[in-house]
């Protein structure tokens, strides 16, 4: 079993772990039930509504790096709201971030609080940032909303955690690189999947 907090456990064959990139995973993750969605918010979508039809999961973690100018580098932050980042209609009267004609608000609040984390609002968009400075988000990725979204729509319950890999500034890209691989081991950790308790 994994320890979400005091009120919510999950069989670990039961939940489906989602990455973009392989590089995300690692190892850590080999004896898991998981995807590899891509990048971006389309692969995202694309790939765990196939997951979901072919066999729904009890839960759906979502691990992956992201940038932040409000947390520092190795922190693992859990997000519990969700914003569409480059979604802007403002020209046509809606607010920042609303998706018109979609009945959804700019920002979706759909996700597990995990113990002993920090926690998050994620904008998620189809473009590396390299100098966020909006104050509706304090991470930046380009998958979760995607994904919260659908598992909301689903009514499967989602725990998103983003290992912050770099500053979502100048730097950015040259951290993410160095970063990332860090993440697994991170997540790994945090979950406990070091611990063969959590396969009885």
């Amino acid at each position: 079993m994994i320890k979400i907090n005091s009120e919510a456990s999950f069989a670990i064959e039961d939940i489906l772990f989602t990455f973009a990139l392989e590089s995300e995973a690692a190892a850590v993750f080999t004896d898991c039930n998981t995807i590899i969605t891509g990048i971006g918010k389309v692969n995202a979508a694309y790939e765990l509504s196939k997951a979901i039809h072919k066999n729904k999961p009890s839960l759906i973690i979502n691990l992956g790096s992201a940038g932040s100018t409000c947390f520092k580098k190795g922190d693992v932050v859990c997000c519990t709201k969700f914003v569409q980042r480059d979604m802007d209609v403002r020209g046509l009267g809606y607010a920042q971030y609303e998706t018109p004609l979609s009945g959804l608000p700019p920002i979706i609040e759909y996700g597990l609080l995990m113990d002993g984390l920090q926690v998050g609002i994620c904008g998620t968009g189809d473009n590396f940032e390299m100098g966020h400075c909006a104050p509706a988000y304090t991470v930046v990725d380009m998958e979760a909303y995607a994904l919260a979204m659908i598992a909301m729509k689903e009514n499967i319950p989602f725990l998103c955690l983003k290992y912050i890999s770099d500053g979502a500034d100048d730097n950015a890209a040259e951290d993410w690189l160095v970063q990332v691989h860090k993440a697994a081991i991170a997540y790994g950790k945090i979950l406990e999947l070091n611990k063969e308790s959590i396969l009885d």
